[in-house]
């Protein structure tokens, strides 16, 4: 089967799967020169996670804006620039020497970078290219490059963490996030009508967002992906400090977020098979439970390895499968012509709970000594975003669908 740009939809599936790979799997193996980095130039852990909060924040910020240029000038041109700030960003960070400069270049300049050529982005090329009766699978295997980006790239930042050290470390993912330039060449291209030009067809930017935000299930989908954020980011940055902080041998942090990718590819996978034959909000409703369940799990079993891997592996099954789904709804509701714009959206929610889980991890850590306390913010948050989510509909929103 063709994509819409000409290319077999395998090669713009894979091709986006890839970008994601790599952006996702950069950005979560910064978190694994946390420790060893600190220990250097002597900051606290609130420094650390506030410059990686901003980046979160940024992510979300700047995708609706990155989102609205791939839909005016195509997602390949978007990609190109992303990956050259995200170069740029990761070498800077190697030579910041304060947290203000560690925060400009890790915080705000990667955090632009990821908004221009990470999973916003790819996934709204996928929904423009894919054909509406494939597209919730495609976004699927799109997002499975993100757990496989946690299985890929974090045993090669391990790697080159303990080859050349955190600082030239930083240098090494750079160079390799220019790989990411090679997927744009396939995803050129913008659909010339047909299928997946939707009901926003003969809206203006402006008209299609004020209709948007005026949509009562769109605006929960922002509020239930804050959750979601809030869960992936706190777990993906602090989560080898947890570990290190239980006393279990080095290298367990790492291992354990590989677990949660290699787990996810079967999520991610299933959640965009049943997003086309099961009510999605529905199955968003009982994600953010199974969420709920594991956060739960690790709070209450006793501290060790096994309950770490067993952790993982459980949340590893839930822990990008919110992503197709949630895609997959905003274009049904929209249709694909804003569709990078108004996911972009949803994501600022995403990235706003991301913020808020980073920061507060390490905030409350060094007053605290703990993370116990934000652990069980996130249990209490699956339980919230389970009880948004169960009402969203999945038909298309009425003041954007033509009459027939």
């Amino acid at each position: 089967m063709k994509s819409l740009n000409g290319w077999p939809v395998l090669v713009v599936v894979a091709a986006a799967a890839l970008a994601v790979l790599l952006a996702n799997g950069i950005r979560v193996s910064i978190p694994l020169y946390q420790v060893p980095m600190l220990a250097d130039v002597g900051w606290g852990r609130t420094e650390f996670g506030l410059a990686i909060a901003v980046q979160a924040l940024m992510v979300g910020l700047c995708a609706p804006i990155f989102g609205g240029f791939a839909d005016k000038f195509g997602s390949a041109r978007v990609i190109v620039v992303g990956a050259l700030m995200y170069a740029g960003g990761l070498a800077l960070m190697a030579v910041s020497t304060d947290p203000l400069s560690f925060t400009l270049t890790g915080g705000v300049l990667v955090g632009m970078a990821q908004a221009g050529c990470g999973q916003s982005i790819a996934m709204g090329a996928v929904a423009k290219l894919v054909p509406e009766e494939r597209r919730s699978w495609a976004l699927g295997i799109a997002v499975m490059g993100g757990s496989a980006g946690m299985l890929v790239i974090l045993p090669i930042a391990q790697l080159f963490l303990e080859v050349y050290g955190w600082s030239l470390g930083f240098m090494a993912l750079g160079v390799m996030s220019l790989v990411i330039l090679v997927t744009a060449v396939f995803m050129r291209g913008q659909p010339a009508g047909g299928p997946t030009t939707a009901a926003v067809a003969n809206l203006t930017i402006g008209e299609a967002l004020r209709q948007a935000f005026k949509h009562r299930s769109y605006v929960l989908l922002m509020i239930g992906f804050f959750v979601c954020g809030f869960h992936v980011s706190f777990i993906g940055t602090h989560l080898p400090a947890y570990v290190s902080d239980l006393g279990l041998p080095e290298g367990t942090g790492a291992f354990a977020l590989m677990l949660v990718g290699v787990v996810n590819m079967l999520g991610a996978y299933l959640a965009g098979v049943l997003g086309g034959r099961i009510y999605r909000p529905k199955l968003l409703a009982f994600i953010y439970i199974g969420r709920f369940l594991a956060i739960s799990g690790l709070m209450l079993a006793p501290p060790g390895e096994i309950t770490i891997y067993v952790f993982c592996a459980a949340m590893g099954l839930f822990w990008l499968s919110t992503v197709p789904i949630t895609g997959s709804l905003v274009a049904s509701m929209f249709g694909t012509q804003y569709m990078s714009m108004l996911f972009g959206f949803v994501f600022l929610g995403h990235q706003l709970g991301s913020f808020a889980g980073v920061y507060l991890g390490g905030l409350l850590f060094d007053m605290t000594g703990s993370y116990d306390i934000v652990w069980w913010m996130g249990a209490g948050l699956g339980l919230f975003a389970a009880a948004v989510h169960w009402p969203i509909s999945d038909a298309k929103a009425p003041a954007l669908v033509p009459a027939a």
